[in-house]
């Protein structure tokens, strides 16, 4: 059988919510590649996540803090790739129908990625990995389906998709390819609630031609080849790693 493997051995990566699900999975997969690894978390320290972080440098960051994004961005002198993965809906278990919230929402999921991007242009611009700097931003089902229970996260993701192409466009003069994952339901601590409810999942599982959720490490592969010289004519795209979900009619 084919055995994929990627060598990222001396690249420098970021990756935001690098402490549980997907970004975990994520930085846990670039570090096993051997690049130098930083995530982000809200708490004060790695070792208040029950997930062995010591394989990474951790800087804690409240990301819709603008202040927060640019000390952030200030620890680092070199960068090679930036995964944009942190996110939250129903920030406080509130309803992102409140206006309040919905600005909240949009903030952490769609501003935040685009200052930290900004914020750290300069560097991935100076990158000499092959392939160029790379920021990979993190969409969702929702940005392209409506879910009626998250209002603000949908059009956070939704315009993720956008300010992807947008970057890219605006970026490739610069060094930089830009491009987005939107992943199916996959197992989270964020999904962990959604997952117990089964008049939700059953739909979207019956939906799902694949006829299961997905995992972490099921989108970690697909972050590795975004950033991967083989993707180097890659930019503005989202890749969907849903297993076949958007496929359906």
């Amino acid at each position: 059988m084919a055995d994929i493997t990627y060598n990222f051995t001396g690249a420098r990566v970021l990756v935001t919510g690098g402490s549980n699900g997907i970004g975990y999975g994520i930085a846990s997969a670039f570090a096993a590649a051997g690049a130098e690894v930083s995530i982000t978390g809200t708490k004060a320290q790695a070792s208040d996540y029950g997930n062995n972080l010591s394989a990474f440098s951790y800087h804690q960051c409240i990301l819709q803090a603008a202040d927060a994004i640019d000390d952030l961005a200030a620890n680092f002198s070199e960068l090679d790739i930036l995964v944009n993965n942190a996110g939250q809906n129903l920030p406080g278990g509130k309803s992102e129908w409140d206006p309040g919230v919905f600005e909240t929402t949009l903030a952490i999921n769609l501003i935040a990625p685009f200052r930290l991007a900004q914020a750290c242009k300069p560097m991935l611009s100076a990158s000499t990995i092959d392939g160029g700097g790379s920021v990979i931003n993190m969409g969702s089902m929702t940005s392209f389906f409506g879910l009626e229970i998250v209002p603000g996260y949908g059009a956070a993701k939704g315009g993720v998709v956008q300010m992807t192409k947008t970057l890219a466009v605006s970026w490739a003069r610069d060094n930089i390819r830009v491009n987005a994952i939107a992943p199916g339901l996959i197992e989270s601590n964020m999904t962990a609630p959604m997952l117990s409810y089964e008049p939700m999942t059953k739909p979207m599982m019956d939906r799902t031609p694949a006829q299961r959720f997905g995992t972490p490490s099921d989108i970690a592969p697909a972050a590795m080849f975004l950033a991967s010289p083989g993707a180097r004519y890659i930019t503005g795209h989202t890749l969907v790693v849903d297993g076949g979900f958007s496929a359906q009619g």
